[in-house]
């Protein structure tokens, strides 16, 4: 059986989402993006957040779903923001019948990169490696396709 990896890296506003596949223990690059919220309010964005991951799912029909948790910003406001923007993308997963997996940030950087403190530009880069893409992707779309490898990794 293949196995889709769908890898979440949530924001209240802009939301990274990474599909790879895993054939004989390799992973293989399916797709990725970004959800680019439109709308000025909370609630209006988190109902964005849900409509593009349910749309995400069904033209990818991943298998099981990763999903960044939250850490603690330099305030509490960010922080809970983005727990509603987890809330939202971990909805359409659960409703769509996916498994939902949770990885801490430190997880994530140590599984792809080999140490738990690397910076974006280092986490792009292996995602890169990783996956054999021609391009580096976007950092939030690449955090994601993290998440989906560190899935793969455990």
């Amino acid at each position: 059986m293949i196995e889709r990896i769908l890898g979440i890296d949530p924001g209240s506003r802009l939301t990274g989402f990474g599909i790879i596949e895993i054939h004989r223990r390799k992973a293989i690059y399916v797709g990725s993006g970004c959800i680019r919220m439109q709308s000025k309010t909370l609630p209006a964005r988190l109902h964005e957040i849900y409509t593009g991951m349910s749309q995400i799912i069904e033209q990818y029909q991943p298998t099981v779903s990763a999903i960044e948790q939250v850490f603690m910003y330099r305030n509490a406001a960010s922080a809970l923001k983005l727990g509603q923007a987890r809330g939202a993308a971990i909805v359409a997963c659960v409703q769509q019948g996916l498994p939902v997996h949770e990885y801490a940030p430190t997880q994530i950087k140590q599984a792809v990169v080999g140490k738990g403190h690397a910076d974006k530009v280092q986490v792009q880069h292996m995602v890169k490696v990783l996956l054999s893409l021609s391009n580096t992707p976007q950092a939030d779309a690449a955090d994601a396709l993290a998440v989906a490898l560190c899935y793969a990794h455990h």
